[in-house]
């Protein structure tokens, strides 16, 4: 609660004086319709609350916001269309692919060391180029933050210590590429799920298991249908903050200054409290299902067999080599 009120009263001044010091100011309104699937009590969402105090506040409401949390309005592929056309003005969500193919890069398996060299690079002039390519597709990305932190297993078939443990097991996979070709390289069977229906499908046994943060784990409370829970340490996914392109153009100079920053701030917040939760969730994970850790001696045998999945990607020119050498400069502090 502290972190976020320093948040607020520092962003507030600093966005406030943007809005008196901006050109031609009017008093037509601009509804900013936010939906997502994650739910109410998530980071995600808790950092939308400070974006839409921050918002409205230094706006003094010509920027009014509706957060419409957990689903409500559609799954993240309906959203994200909604959002692409204009119905709905913005969204945080799983398929940053269909925004820029780029993005996937930041997904590739085994990539990062930590959570913080994935966060040094989306924040990077790196990551902003990635950011500003999405503008061909109609979305408008401010800022990108990190999705929570490292994807761990959960099913409910057996402990996986080696690849070969994932042979046969039907994993739930959200729709992003390199996660079904990661799960198909290690021998499961990714199967298409959306995010609001996994717990159903993990209860009735459609699918066996899934893969996500500890904190999705939790908050979705999928611990109550899983047996194992691996901490593989395998992935981490952006979050990018979507808005569609057309209504962002329409602000007028100093609406648009006033969006970026708080954007920026909302997801600082979302980063901070997100990542700082994700020991607590694993811990409690740990005391409600059959823990394992890949061991340092068996992880080698992973990295070896999802290797081919880094180079489907440069080969498909979705990105290049020198780009994957970018970005791991960047995260290494280069």
């Amino acid at each position: 609660m502290k972190l976020r009120s320093r948040t607020f009263l520092m962003v507030f001044v600093g966005l406030s004086l943007l809005l008196l010091s901006g050109s031609a100011f009017t008093q037509d309104i601009y509804l900013f319709k936010f939906a997502h699937s994650q739910p109410l009590t998530h980071p995600r969402h808790q950092s939308m609350l400070l974006f839409k105090d921050l918002v409205e506040e230094a706006s003094q409401g010509q920027i009014q916001v509706e957060l419409y949390g957990a689903g409500i309005l559609g799954t993240e592929s309906e959203v994200m269309d909604m959002v692409k056309v204009g119905t709905v003005q913005g969204t945080r969500g799983g398929l940053f692919e269909r925004a820029n193919k780029k993005f996937l890069l930041y997904t590739l398996p085994f990539l990062f060391e930590n959570p913080e060299q994935a966060l040094r690079v989306v924040r990077s002039d790196f990551g902003e180029r990635i950011n500003k390519e999405a503008e061909a597709n109609g979305y408008y990305i401010s800022v990108t933050g990190l999705a929570g932190g490292f994807r761990q297993f959960t099913n409910n078939k057996r402990a996986i210590e080696v690849p070969d443990d994932m042979k046969g097991l039907k994993m739930r996979t959200p729709p992003i590429d390199t996660i079904i070709r990661t799960m198909s390289a290690l021998g499961a069977s990714p199967q298409q799920v959306p995010y609001t229906e996994v717990y159903m499908a993990l209860k009735t046994g459609v699918v066996d298991g899934q893969e996500n943060p500890p904190s999705n784990i939790t908050e979705m409370k999928f611990y109550e249908v899983q047996k194992y829970f691996t901490k593989v340490n395998y992935q981490v996914h952006p979050d990018p903050f979507f808005a569609n392109l057309e209504w962002y153009q329409n602000l007028p100079d100093n609406l648009k200054a006033i969006f970026i920053a708080a954007a920026k701030a909302a997801m600082k917040y979302s980063d901070a409290i997100w990542l700082a939760k994700e020991d607590g969730y694993g811990a409690f994970l740990e005391t409600q299902l059959e823990t394992n850790y890949i061991s340092e001696e068996n992880r080698p045998l992973f990295v070896k067999k999802i290797k081919s999945v880094w180079q489907y990607y440069v080969d498909k020119g979705y990105f290049t080599q020198a780009e994957i050498d970018e970005a791991l400069a960047v995260a290494a502090g280069k």
